[in-house]
């Protein structure tokens, strides 16, 4: 967690954990960029990917911000960057890869750059293009803050650009004009007024959520606004695919000039799945839908089946007091080592 590492500079701790890696003599280890995977090869039956990013989001701007770095311990709560959001994953990953010289199924650690960054500049989506055999696997565990909780699938996201156009005037001649701002008035009761649905997906419920999350327009203060835009941003169940998706919205906003500007699928579940039902079974919790966006997607994508398990709160992450406790840590660590033995 010492090593500042917002996305962009990820080097000197993908340097730190090749270096670790490197000195465990049972591993292959690979790099692409800040990317590290490592590999044991026992021909294991199985194949299971645990995964995780090594990239924060910016530090705390608030004086006296715990969440930041260095590191700080209170007791048995650390605070810092990447405390939650998540590196306490990967100090699990980093403690399985030199702990484990025999695991009953083959591992593959991934250690990947430019996760809370543009999704096309992605660590773990290069490795899908460039390498792709590094990523082959039967099923794949992402450490992401769950509280311990496995968590299956996740939800999709996508963002539109609502635009409204009307014509310009002196603001004192109002009457020559046309007011864009108020013409998007109607997307905004639109959205205010629609009820987001729970879907059922092979048995966790999945909440969707359609909001407004940015707005603009106009020129100047005594301008009546020719244009305006409404950003919409759409965490849709994994039933749908992105096309079903957008047409959903689409519908509901028919009438006004739409254009979607970035999208990524969920992922469905998976948990019937034999590696995936073992795993549950070894956790003993029950599984939980994880509603926000996560790379479970991309394995998802590959047809390999994948869930959210790590230490700590995801509902710390990015924040001011960002925090993990100890023993959440310890305790992702003994189940993993215990289903992984």
């Amino acid at each position: 967690m010492d090593f500042e590492s917002v996305s962009g500079n990820e080097t000197a701790l993908a340097d730190a954990v090749e270096t670790a890696l490197r000195a465990c003599p049972h591993l292959e280890v690979s790099r692409d960029g800040d990317s590290v995977v490592a590999r044991t090869r026992l021909g294991r039956a199985e194949r299971i990917i645990l995964a995780g990013h090594l990239d924060t989001v910016p530090l705390p701007t608030v004086p006296g911000s715990r969440g930041t770095v260095p590191s700080t311990w209170d007791g048995d709560v650390l605070y810092g960057r990447g405390a939650t959001d998540m590196k306490g994953g990967v100090a699990v990953q980093l403690a399985l890869a030199a702990a484990l010289t025999e695991p009953a199924r083959d591992i593959t650690y991934v250690f990947y750059d430019h996760e809370e960054v543009d999704a096309s500049l992605s660590g773990l989506g290069r490795l899908e293009r460039s390498h792709p055999d590094w990523l082959k696997a039967d099923f794949a565990v992402l450490l992401e803050p769950t509280n311990g909780t496995v968590e299956g699938g996740c939800n999709g996201t996508m963002r539109f650009h609502a635009t409204t156009t009307g014509r310009a005037a002196h603001s004192a001649r109002a009457w020559m004009g046309e007011n864009a701002i108020h013409a998007a008035a109607d997307i905004l009761v639109r959205l205010r007024d629609h009820s987001p649905a729970t879907v059922n997906v092979e048995g966790l419920d999945f909440r969707e959520s359609l909001n407004a999350v940015r707005i603009w327009g106009g020129t100047a203060g005594n301008v009546i606004p020719d244009a305006a835009t409404v950003e919409i941003n759409y965490r849709f169940a994994p039933d749908k695919g992105i096309e079903e998706a957008e047409a959903y919205v689409r519908k509901l906003l028919s009438g006004f000039d739409v254009v979607r500007t970035d999208a990524a699928a969920g992922a469905r579940p998976g948990l019937t799945l034999p590696a995936a039902a073992s795993f549950v079974a070894a956790v003993g919790a029950e599984p939980k839908p994880k509603y926000g966006w996560t790379d479970v997607a991309r394995f998802s994508a590959l047809g390999i089946p994948a869930v959210n398990f790590g230490p700590g709160d995801a509902l710390l992450a990015h924040t001011d007091d960002e925090h993990v406790h100890a023993a959440a840590i310890r305790d992702c660590l003994a189940a993993l080592r215990s289903w992984l033995s």
